[in-house]
């Protein structure tokens, strides 16, 4: 019976312990995100702050509204350069595909001379396939430039609160290292300075 009493006393005193020292690693964890709160607040509410939510749902809604919430005007003309540049090849394609395939379908139906005399149906044939290839690659071309143009907005509102201020600095410098008590060694040493 005494046996029992003192084990059943250290099994109290290690739930209290467990019991203390689950309540000191949640007051760990509670000052931590109070911390982090802390630390958060003032970058949401510091003017060089960009939501990277917001800068992507007004990219995908309008290619380059993003850019312009970052406050980078500056790639608009390249941006808005690649979705007109892939339109206009969009329809350059598109407009040839419809000519071949206007020209495949008076070919068998045969009521009309050939439109493109020096090609037979089965030239006809590869030049449907063929634009319509390219129109099909230029449609893939126009969403991944628009795709860039969203992936550049949020990246961009990511990086708007990164410091670059002068105390950053990368510098290479002749470094002379003793080795032995009568020589050293002759190198370059790189120095990062946070």
């Amino acid at each position: 019976m005494k046996r029992i009493i003192v084990y059943s006393r250290n099994t109290i005193v290690v739930f209290i312990l467990l019991f203390l020292g689950i309540c000191e690693g949640n007051a760990q964890v509670e000052s931590d995100t109070v911390e982090r709160k802390e630390e958060t607040l003032p970058e949401e509410t510091s003017p060089k702050y960009k939501d990277p939510n917001k800068a992507l749902w007004l990219s995908l809604l309008l290619p380059g509204a993003g850019q312009v919430y970052n406050e980078k005007v500056w790639k608009l003309p390249i941006l808005y350069g690649g979705v007109i540049t892939s339109i206009y090849f969009l329809e350059f394609n598109n407009r040839r595909y419809q000519r071949f395939l206007v020209a495949l379908d008076i070919i068998r139906e045969g009521t009309e001379p050939n439109p493109f005399p020096n090609l037979n149906q089965d030239g006809i044939v590869r030049n449907v396939n063929y634009w319509r290839r390219n129109r099909d690659a230029i449609y893939l071309v126009f969403g991944a430039i628009y795709a860039f143009g969203a992936v550049d907005a949020f990246v961009d509102a990511h990086l708007a609160g990164f410091d670059v201020s002068d105390d950053l600095s990368f510098k290479i410098e002749p470094s002379v290292e003793p080795i032995m008590a009568s020589s050293a060694s002759v190198g370059i040493s790189l120095k990062i300075k946070f």
